[in-house]
Order: C-alpha cells, then structure tokens, then sequence
C-alpha cells in the first residue's frame, strides 16, 4: 500500500518520537509499504521554523532535511490543485488541505494524528 506522511508523522518518524504510534512505526517500517513525503511537507518545516513555530531538535537539521532521501518525494500537480479547490472547509491548515488533496488526487492514504483530517476520508 502507499502512503503519504503528514508533516509531523515525518518529523516524528526522524526523531524516533515516543509520540508516533507503534501502528504506524509498523507502517512506515514495512518494506511493503511505498512510503511518500510532500514537497508541501518540506515547505512547512521550512516556514515554520523561519518564523520560528518549529524547532527542530539539532542545529543544522534544517539544511539535513532538505536532504533527507529516505522516502519518494511528491511534487505538487496541477491535479492536485484541482482537488484543493473543492475540498470542504472543515481543515483551514493549508499544508494539511494540500496534503489531503495530494492523497486524495493520488489515491493514497494519508498517515496523521490529526483529528480534523480523518472528516476528509
């Protein structure tokens, strides 16, 4: 199966965090498993810890995520913007709505701890 990381499933994942679940540690773990990330996703680490709403454990880490070749990487599509722009408004993160549209457009499953997403699917 294929899956799309939220952004903080990811920096979760990166950091070893005891606040990702064993089920989806097993996930992201199975060779089986296409496990992708964001462009989107790099976008909003980027911003965020600009303005300084994120904080990534160790210096330099910002520039080693931007590295980071671990899992595919999916680029925003024409298509996907479509998708965005008739999604319900029950998500105002437009990171997390470009993921869903990602996930949806792609017929993917997107992997979150965000309550607010799971309405979308």
């Amino acid at each position: 199966m294929t899956y799309i990381l939220d952004t903080h499933i990811f920096l979760w994942w990166l950091e070893d965090s005891p606040k990702l679940s064993k089920t989806t540690k097993e996930i992201i773990a199975n060779p089986s498993n296409i496990i992708v990330i964001s462009t989107v996703s790099f976008w909003e680490i980027v911003i965020k810890a600009g303005i300084k709403k994120l904080t990534l454990k160790k210096k330099g880490r910002l520039k080693d995520l931007l590295t980071i070749d671990e899992f595919p990487v999916l680029s925003v599509k024409i298509e996907h913007i479509r998708v965005l722009a008739e999604l319900p408004p029950f998500h105002k993160d437009p990171f997390d709505r470009m993921l869903i549209a990602q996930a949806k457009s792609e017929n993917i499953k997107l992997l979150t701890d965000d309550k607010k997403i799971t309405a979308y699917f």
